[in-house]
């Protein structure tokens, strides 16, 4: 989404290389943050939501309707006046999912959606991701813990040394995860799940 530029190569989104229309990538890709604390700024759990739609300068009543449907998404929509920093960790990595949905991008990047969170917050956040793809959106998941969505994955991109290392198919890419530093998955064919 622009945070950082390419030292080499180019980032394209959609086909399109983000340095020509850095607003449209923008549009397209929200991003997640390892740290949810650091993308959550409202004084409440609907104001928080409501940041990016209303700095889109959207109508009230269509900033409304995404907070409403953000919030209901990631199932905080039970606690719209409570304040963030009262949020679980799970429930404060969830805030940060919907202040991104509300923006309703095509393209969700995950920065290791699991740190820091206690299973029952693992299962939640990977539940809603995979509804999240089900629902159309790409998802885009750097993570260590390969154990937590190879199961949910389409393709997976090893990258080792700044480099992609291997491209493919989850169970065909993961079998080349210890050679390149990365803990070898449970289960390569994928079919185990965190979501049983």
């Amino acid at each position: 989404n622009g945070l950082l530029a390419p030292t080499s190569g180019s980032v394209r989104v959609a086909g399109l290389p983000v340095g020509e229309d850095l607003v449209r990538a923008r549009k397209m890709v929200g991003m997640i943050f390892q740290d949810a604390e650091s993308q959550i700024v409202g004084e409440t759990v609907h104001a928080d939501v409501a940041v990016g739609p209303e700095n889109l300068r959207l109508p009230r009543a269509e900033v409304e309707r995404r907070v409403v449907a953000a919030l209901a998404a990631v199932e905080l929509d039970a606690v719209p006046d409570r304040r963030p920093h009262l949020l679980s960790g799970g429930e404060k990595r969830r805030l940060s999912i919907a202040g991104v949905l509300a923006m309703d991008p095509r393209v969700l990047v995950f920065d290791e959606p699991f740190s820091n969170l206690d299973y029952p917050g693992v299962r939640q956040v990977l539940g809603q991701m995979v509804a999240l793809h089900r629902s159309g959106r790409t998802l885009v998941v750097t993570t260590h813990d390969l154990d937590k969505v190879l199961a949910h994955a389409d393709r997976l991109i090893l990258l080792a040394r700044g480099r992609v290392a291997a491209d493919g198919a989850p169970a065909a890419v993961a079998a080349w995860a210890e050679a390149h530093g990365v803990r070898r998955p449970a289960l390569e064919s994928g079919r185990l799940t965190w979501l049983s």
